[in-house]
């Protein structure tokens, strides 16, 4: 639990720095995601292989109701965003994005290949949500005003976004710095990490707002982690021994084409694989793949790529759809 961690481990875990232009900095102290000059290089550069327009995934058994005790069952809707339920019945809701696109505007930008395997209006009722970051494959505004309308759960956030979804009318998110830790519904414990990445909505907000994952340790016991994005780095060995490790962990593995831009602020599966054994979880479920394309690769190939490669490795790859049930216990 976050009483037993070591004080140099806390320290590490933040708070977040600014430089001089207020801008956040990575965890390892450099500046976060691209130089402009790199990205309008990276955007002359051809789209990569092609996905098909329209994906649509055989049906799954609906989420469990009841999920044993020391364990959580995990549903994955699409993305990133997953439906977590506690031993308790408490729900959480991680990055949920309905949307048709990620994008600021409704006509152009990612359009998804898949429909989220869960319908907005079909999910039980959501006790909390966990935004990691900014963009706008992470925190799509009108999936968290449709989720305030009909639930208002409790949002958890970086420092930085409350302001933006208060004034598009959902107020009250809790803004977190690196290190900080908020109780959740039914007296279980988020803390914000450190991920290496960046954020920003437009232009001229670039990396303004912070960007992270969670780790959930559960009032019964346990621990979780959802590492929002992230690229490969120290950070995870740091949130591993800080915690001891994690039953579960939710890992992106996607959108890591060309890899001489997308290394700075994505993984690829080899690179994931790594990380779930610097965190030290027991099992990790794969996400960020096959949904939006976002880079270049083809939309199998993250699959394909952690199948060949994680030998005897427990990370799964989640059907879009289904749920799995994890002891959080560490290893």
């Amino acid at each position: 639990m976050a009483g037993a961690r070591r004080a140099d481990d806390v320290v590490r875990l933040g708070p977040a720095v600014r430089d001089t232009q207020g801008r956040f900095l990575n965890p390892d102290g450099g500046p976060a995601g691209q130089s402009l000059r790199n990205v309008f290089r990276m955007m002359r550069e051809r789209g990569g292989v092609p996905w098909p327009p329209a994906i649509v995934d055989p049906p799954q058994p609906p989420p469990p109701d009841n999920v044993p005790a020391g364990h959580a069952a995990f549903t994955f809707i699409g993305h990133s965003t997953f439906l977590i339920r506690l031993d308790d019945g408490t729900t959480i809701l991680t990055d949920p994005i309905f949307s048709d696109r990620c994008s600021p505007l409704s006509w152009a930008g990612p359009r998804r290949a898949r429909p989220p395997a869960i319908a907005l209006e079909a999910l039980p009722r959501i006790d909390a949500v966990l935004v990691s970051h900014g963009h706008y494959d992470h925190l799509d505004i009108p999936s968290l005003q449709a989720l305030h309308a009909r639930w208002k759960p409790a949002i958890y956030t970086g420092l930085g976004h409350a302001a933006l979804m208060a004034r598009h009318g959902v107020p009250g998110a809790l803004e977190l710095d690196w290190g900080g830790e908020a109780v959740l519904p039914g007296g279980h414990r988020a803390t914000y990490l450190p991920m290496r990445h960046f954020s920003a909505r437009g232009l001229h907000d670039r990396s303004k707002a912070l960007w992270g994952g969670f780790a959930v340790e559960a009032a019964s016991g346990g621990r979780l982690a959802f590492l929002g994005d992230t690229a490969a780095g120290g950070h995870l060995e740091v949130i591993g021994r800080a915690f001891g490790g994690f039953g579960a962990a939710l890992i992106p593995i996607g959108a890591y084409e060309p890899f001489w831009f997308m290394q700075k602020v994505h993984m690829t599966p080899e690179q994931a694989l790594e990380a779930q054994l610097q965190l030290r979880a027991r099992t990790a479920i794969a996400m960020h793949f096959g949904t939006f394309k976002l880079t270049q690769e083809a939309i199998d190939e993250p699959e394909r790529w952690l199948s060949a490669a994680r030998g005897e490795q427990d990370f799964r790859l989640p059907a879009f759809g289904g749920s799995q049930i994890l002891p959080l216990a560490a290893p």
